[in-house]
């Protein structure tokens, strides 16, 4: 009898493992699929992995919220959901960069020319991310949130870089991606 229910309990854990890892895998398709519906700019997949194109467009834009530091202004006019507006992202200056944060400028983190992302690497962006290291000025990144985002795992990280990577390139950053004249 002792068998029996060990061979039960055997089997009833395998069951759940399954039915853990498939739910598992249901809910990255989902992320995948999200980021699919919430990319706000065209991407070029070309030589790109798309799931992984599409599940750093989640990560980026429904949960990191990078364009709220990257984009400026961040929302198109009349599509701002802070004055009850529907929600429509800056196209024309998506993570492009420019916010002012005192004496610091948020980073163009578009597609250079060759392709990387604000010019850096996976490597160095995954340092970045882990360890606020400030390739540009030699020093360690402020303002930035990368003591949040450093606790990514190195998947999530490479999505990330991924969709940068497939976003449209802003290089130079045009004069009308400046924050909007304060109120009189």
């Amino acid at each position: 009898m002792q068998i029996h229910v060990r061979k039960s309990s055997t089997i009833v854990l395998v069951a759940i493992g399954i039915a853990l890892g498939a739910a598992a895998i249901a809910a990255q398709g989902s992320r995948i699929q999200r980021g699919a519906e919430l990319a706000p700019v065209p991407l070029d997949m070309q030589g790109l992995n798309p799931a992984l194109v599409r599940e750093g467009s989640y990560i980026v834009n429904a949960q990191g919220g990078c364009n709220d530091c990257h984009t400026v202004p961040s929302y198109a006019p009349g599509g701002d959901p802070f004055q009850g507006e529907p929600e429509q992202i800056n196209a024309a200056c998506y993570l492009a960069g420019g916010a002012q944060f005192g004496p610091f400028t948020s980073r163009n983190i578009t597609p250079r020319a060759n392709g990387l992302p604000a010019n850096r690497t996976l490597e160095q962006f995954i340092e970045l991310m882990r360890d606020g290291t400030d390739f540009a000025q030699g020093d360690t990144l402020q303002v930035m949130p990368w003591p949040v985002y450093g606790k990514m795992s190195d998947h999530e990280l490479a999505a990330i870089y991924e969709f940068l990577r497939a976003i449209p390139s802003i290089n130079p950053r045009p004069a009308f991606c400046r924050p909007p004249d304060p109120p009189a």
